[in-house]
């Protein structure tokens, strides 16, 4: 039997079709709304951003990663809001940092 790194049975969370695990933090998710298309943090320090994400717990908006900065994570860190969206239209991407996975 596989275990993840909380000790629960892998195959017993497994997506259809061997997709990857279900992530709970998606079921517990309100609907947000964006906030401003900026990362507030790079604008106060002057610095361009790569890609924007949105916190899909309270709708705050900051960089990604590939950027500077790393805003959207830093949220992650202080917060503990556990998914962001890639603030693109059309985007269905999805991270959580719980499970450091798409979602």
């Amino acid at each position: 039997m596989a275990l993840d790194a909380e000790g629960t049975n892998v195959a017993a969370r497994a997506g259809q079709n061997g997709q990857e695990p279900r992530c709970d933090h998606i079921d517990l998710l309100p609907a947000v709304e964006p906030g401003k298309r900026e990362c507030v943090q790079c604008l106060a320090l002057g610095r361009p951003w790569t890609r924007l994400l949105m916190c899909l717990t309270c709708g705050w908006v900051a960089c990604s990663d590939k950027s500077h900065g790393g805003h959207a994570r830093a949220h992650y860190q202080e917060t503990d809001h556990p998914v962001a969206a890639a603030l693109e239209p059309r985007s269905a991407w999805r991270w959580c940092y719980v499970h450091r996975r798409t979602v």
